[in-house]
């Protein structure tokens, strides 16, 4: 007997999700034990069920298989109408929108209805029935029913939210900040952090299915003072001492590989203390991933079928382009866009003009070409019809990167006019159209300077004149490598070398000579993985010789002394076995950014920082009391006013 009770116990809790009262079907199916026995059952069971639960189901899964169900529902209050009559309220989980319904006939539901307003916690217990012809809404997932409330009780009343809910009406971002938790209410915001975890979780499966092993390493390191500033944590146990909160955990999975652990990766929390902008947050989350005994291709191949399985899954809407993703070095991106990290979903190339115009009469051109820089120059199609304010704002947009100006020849049907189209003889200017592919209609841009400040200021010209042009396919996902980075760039301010990524990086094995005779020269095993124009993150081969890395610390003018007091660590584990490894790191909110189509990363976060790097909801930063101050063993020095 006890195991048939069982049975009717899960059997009536399934009836009691789906039909509630309706226990026909668990009767006939049991005939063999007593009715009344069975009634009485039953009814124990239902009401037990029914005092423990708010709901039977969730807000967006009523569908027109449900008509005639008895259900119970809870949610918010997202939009209320009322018919003159009849009141329509449209409850929201975090699942989806039902409309459910209040009748006059129904005095004690109707009055509940009558006393919701927006964002009240509502839970309703009625039936299912099927919207009139003509009022589905098929925009809506339970959009051919609604619910007639039979009974309703209010769980919470709301105050007037600071902003509308039912509505995606611009509204300041201080405000939204303040009222996060009301903010995450609406739908675009909603659907973003829903849509992340949905990204995590399909990375987390690929990467296992891959044998890779989620580790996690600690939040408080060792500060090792490289690329940004970072977070402090100060130790009450060893007064003077520090902690810092992890910019990446780099060194952590390098010495995974040398631990022996084959395949490394972790959802990593990461955080710098810099100046923020639009795709930065001084906390942020990386996908993490280090690799034993590879090549840069097996980390690239890893990476791109990801991101390839990944966009196909959940942006199947997207077009994907260059796939398999396209490979260019970091000379060819700077040369020919302007940029390490091009949008390619428009082909828009530079032409170099330097050997064209060594010797023209413009000083401007050939006295930069005569002093070691060079001319680029950027033919834009249909650009002759820019008015000279849209000129005016390119140029103020290549200054900001450097340029000393921007220089440009418009061709028109009477032939190239405006800017510095006087300052060139008719065969200068014939050889400038050959180059560029110049017809009428088009203008062309020039920049002059040093390789790097000429082409990163063009870049962004090209980038402008893309979105100016509508020449940007938002519905497209253009995936793309971008290898070969250098190894060092000289930092004007300290007047020496400092590493393009991070000391760890390996040289490429044909540039190993170059490290004694010209450092600038050497091209790294470095690679970044870009979308649509930003980068999603960047990885390198590692080094793993410790001659090798002694001989970086010593190019960067970092000594022994100090090698081994910041990464004293790292110097030893080589010495006991390291495999040649790699690795990569993905930027999840800017991954997230760029497949959901958000302008900043502080859309996809739940709870993120503004730009100042407060938390507007908590108010944090705050003042700590005095006691606990103490505690650290530390003094708090104001700034002067």
């Amino acid at each position: 007997m006890g195991s048939v009770v069982h049975d009717i116990e899960v059997k009536g809790s399934v009836l009691f999700y789906r039909t509630l009262f309706d226990v026909s079907e668990l009767i006939q199916s049991v005939v063999s034990i007593d009715q009344k026995f069975i009634y009485n059952y039953i009814q124990l069971v239902l009401i037990k069920n029914v005092t423990k639960m708010y709901r039977t189901h969730t807000c967006n899964e009523l569908t027109k298989k449900s008509d005639g169900e008895i259900v119970k529902l809870a949610g918010w209050v997202h939009r209320r109408r009322d018919h003159g009559g009849l009141i329509f309220i449209d409850l929201r989980d975090g699942y989806g929108l039902t409309q459910i319904v209040f009748d006059p006939d129904n005095s004690n539901a109707f009055e509940i209805g009558d006393k919701c307003r927006s964002e009240f916690v509502l839970e309703i217990e009625g039936k299912v029935r099927l919207r009139p012809d003509g009022q589905t809404n098929e925009n809506l997932e339970t959009g051919a029913i609604e619910v007639l409330v039979e009974k309703a009780i209010i769980l919470n009343e709301a105050k007037t939210p600071p902003f509308e809910v039912d509505q995606d009406k611009e509204v300041s971002e201080e405000l939204r900040m303040k009222f996060r938790y009301v903010d995450l209410r609406r739908e675009r915001l909603h659907k973003n952090i829903v849509n992340r975890h949905k990204i995590f979780s399909f990375m987390r499966r690929y990467l296992d299915d891959q044998k890779f092993l989620d580790i996690e390493t600690p939040m408080m390191i060792k500060g090792t003072p490289e690329g940004s500033r970072e977070y402090i944590v100060p130790s009450r146990l060893f007064p003077g001492h520090f902690y810092v909160l992890p910019q990446s955990p780099q060194q952590l999975k390098q010495l995974l590989m040398i631990s022996s652990f084959d395949k490394y990766y972790q959802m990593a929390r990461c955080f710098r203390d810099e100046d923020l902008r639009g795709d930065r947050q001084p906390e942020f989350t990386q996908l993490d991933i280090e690799m034993a005994f590879v090549h840069e291709d097996d980390v690239m191949e890893v990476t791109e079928k990801l991101m390839t399985d990944l966009s196909k899954e959940l942006y199947s809407d997207r077009k994907m382009m260059n796939e398999p993703f396209r490979r260019i070095t970091w000379h060819d991106a700077m040369n020919t866009y302007g940029s390490d990290k091009p949008d390619l979903r428009f082909e828009m190339k530079f032409v170099d003009l330097s050997e064209v115009l060594a010797t023209c009469d413009f000083k401007v051109f050939s006295g930069t070409i005569k002093s070691g820089g060079i001319v680029k120059a950027l033919r834009v199609k249909g650009g002759a019809e820019f008015t000279r304010k849209e000129i005016d704002e390119l140029e103020e947009t290549a200054k900001t990167y450097g340029a000393k100006g921007l220089a440009y020849i418009k061709f028109t049907k009477d032939g190239p006019e405006g800017g510095i189209a006087k300052f060139f003889k008719e065969d200068e200017m014939a050889r400038i159209k050959e180059h560029t592919k110049a017809t009428e209609g088009d203008i062309i841009f020039f920049a002059a300077d040093k390789f790097q400040v000429a082409c990163e200021s063009l870049g962004q010209v090209r980038l402008a004149c893309g979105h100016k042009l509508n020449l940007i396919d938002e519905n497209v996902l253009c995936y793309l490598w971008v290898t070969n980075f250098p190894m060092f760039h000289y930092n004007e301010q300290e007047q020496q070398l400092s590493a393009e990524h991070h000391p760890f990086t390996h040289p490429l094995e044909e540039d190993l000579e170059k490290l004694d005779t010209n450092p600038e020269e050497v091209r790294a095993y470095a690679y970044d993985l870009v979308l649509n124009g930003v980068e999603l993150g960047g990885g390198s081969i590692r080094i793993h010789e410790p001659k090798l890395q002694s001989k970086i610390f010593e190019l960067l003018k970092i000594s022994k002394e100090d090698a081994d007091k910041r990464f004293g660590h790292l110097l030893r584990a080589f010495e006991y076995g390291a495999p040649p490894h790699g690795g990569i790191a993905l930027g999840m909110d800017r991954v997230v950014m760029i497949l959901e189509k958000e302008p900043n990363i502080r859309e996809v976060i739940a709870f993120p920082k503004d730009q100042r790097a407060r938390d507007l909801m908590l108010d944090a930063p705050s003042v700590m009391p005095a006691e606990v101050i103490g505690e650290m063993h530390i003094d708090v020095r104001m700034p002067k006013q």
